[in-house]
């Protein structure tokens, strides 16, 4: 198989718009990724090269488990949920469960909780993946970015208590949408 790791940021969290960081599951800095490396410098990204793709995808997933889903309840950007005491409280706990059971299958972060969150306040008015999907009607994913999270912390008898519950209005929302066929809306009078 020629898979190479990666997680890119575009116009999301944390850093920059254009950041990728590859790396070789095993760890191992290999000639090819080296080479795609180079390759993505120069049309412009900034691509670094990592020996531990899992916690840079661990890292993301911290994000992608808990803005996503309060952004699709509440119609709210990243720099709204950061900046409102309740919501970014509530993320806080999201990522210290979902950290909690990383760290239980043995990543390591190089990068804080409130570091985390101060990236993605700094992103903006950013509406994220899922509350776009939301909003033009289409599936949310919610297996993929917070389902699996708490089937992991299952499986390493991790409390997950905050990523339950949002857990459970996601699926009741995702249940409203494919109701109403992807035609839910706010409305203003």
């Amino acid at each position: 198989m020629c898979v190479v790791g990666s997680v890119v940021y575009p116009a999301a969290v944390l850093t920059e718009p254009g950041v990728v960081r590859l790396g070789e599951p095993d760890g191992t800095k290999s000639e090819r990724v080296l080479d795609l490396s180079q390759r993505l410098a120069k049309a412009g990204f900034k691509a670094t090269v990592t020996t531990d793709i899992r916690s840079e995808i661990w890292l993301k997933l911290l994000g992608n488990a808990s803005f996503n889903p309060v952004s699709a309840l509440t119609h709210a950007t990243l720099e709204t949920i950061c900046r409102f005491p309740d919501t970014r409280a509530l993320i806080q706990s999201m990522m210290e469960e979902a950290q909690e059971i990383a760290t239980d299958l043995g990543v390591t972060f190089k990068v804080g909780i409130d570091k985390r969150i101060a990236g993605a306040e700094k992103v903006g008015a950013h509406k994220t993946s899922m509350l776009q999907d939301v909003e033009a009607g289409r599936p949310i994913e919610l297996e993929a970015l917070l389902g699996s999270v708490i089937e992991l912390g299952r499986l390493t008898k991790t409390a997950t208590p905050h990523l339950d519950a949002v857990y459970a209005l996601m699926r009741l929302l995702g249940r409203s949408l494919e109701e109403a066929r992807g035609r839910l809306a706010i409305q203003s009078h």
